[in-house]
């Protein structure tokens, strides 16, 4: 297939080098142009992805308008902040037919849409995939076996996508519940910002084996009242992606996380990271959703105070702990 992927980050990178690698014609738009002449250079990105070894040629550029024609597939691997301004560029640029396949994983923090809204609404023509799901750049860079979920309301679209992005390390399952692989594929960036803390605030396994249940939780809860599936939240969008997330010192949400916790201010501790930690943005879009939507998502809401209302962590955890003793599952799941 000929796929234009824009984003040259290590998520970008690694997709790039994977479909490379099966075959496809690739053409790679990054906006930094040192960052084409070191893949060019050392078949690398060095700086995002280093060790991931480009085996096959590639169309490198940073002229998005002179690799639109004739594509198959247009890739997305921006942050969620960067999304609208890309569609829009695309748009008027690309065939009906071209499939719309989306990397990142958040709401856009103005409207509160999911990218599959933002998609709909610029590109209300072209089918829209989102591929998500436990997957580590650095793990895929190095061709250790990843699965994921592509999600679409177009049946045809996610199978194609499945069968072309395929390979013997990369497995992909379909499901067709947009909704809930878009906010389980958000949320989970949240949860692991609040594994993070644990972390750094010195707390153990116990308290890691709670946020993150009480988290599948709460995501599960936005997504029923957003009408997701909440079996969905079961799957490798939501328990999969949560596990990878608040476990791996891969995690950007999670390393950021640590930081605060340690003491680092949100600003501090992102610059610490280096890239894009999207938690953070998604932490303020689900606070938001749980006000509109009046539901109760109490590490969302601490969070939120955490990060933007500078409330201390370790009073955070103790009106967690302390609120009013309830029953583990809400009458909401079972209606």
């Amino acid at each position: 297939m000929n796929i234009t992927l824009c984003g040259g980050g290590s998520w970008g990178t690694a997709i790039a080098r994977l479909l490379s690698n099966k075959g496809h014609k690739v053409n790679f738009y990054i906006r930094n142009k040192s960052v084409i002449d070191d893949i060019k250079k050392n078949k690398e990105n060095s700086k995002y992805l280093p060790g991931a070894k480009f085996k096959n040629e590639i169309n490198l550029t940073n002229d998005l308008d002179s690799v639109l024609k004739d594509i198959d597939v247009f890739v997305i691997a921006v942050p969620t902040s960067s999304t609208r301004e890309i569609l829009e560029r695309i748009k008027g640029k690309i065939s009906k037919d071209t499939i719309i396949v989306n990397l990142s994983k958040g709401f856009e923090l103005e409207t509160l849409d999911r990218i599959s809204e933002i998609s709909s609404e610029i590109l209300k023509d072209n089918p829209f995939v989102a591929l998500s799901g436990p997957s580590h750049a650095e793990e895929v860079g190095k061709d250790i076996p990843t699965t994921l979920v592509a999600s679409s309301l177009d049946t045809r679209a996610a199978v194609t996508i499945q069968h072309e992005f395929s390979t013997s390390i990369f497995r992909i399952y379909t499901n067709p519940d947009l909704i809930g692989v878009e906010i389980g594929g958000a949320l989970k960036n949240i949860i692991a910002l609040a594994a993070g803390m644990n972390d750094g605030l010195g707390y153990g396994d116990n308290s890691k084996a709670a946020l993150m249940t009480r988290g599948i939780y709460e995501m599960s809860k936005l997504g029923i009242v957003m009408g997701a599936n909440p079996h969905t939240f079961n799957g490798l969008s939501g328990i999969g992606d949560l596990i990878v997330t608040c476990t791996s010192m891969h995690s950007r949400n999670r390393r950021a996380g640590i930081l605060i916790g340690q003491g680092k201010s949100m600003e501090e501790a992102c610059k610490e990271v280096g890239q894009v930690v999207e938690g953070v943005k998604t932490v303020k879009s689900a606070y938001k959703l749980s006000q509109l939507k009046n539901i109760e998502m109490p590490i969302t809401n601490a969070l939120y105070q955490v990060l933007y209302e500078g409330y201390d962590p370790n009073k955070a955890v103790y009106d967690l702990m302390t609120r009013k003793n309830k029953d583990e599952i809400e009458q909401i799941f079972f209606e």
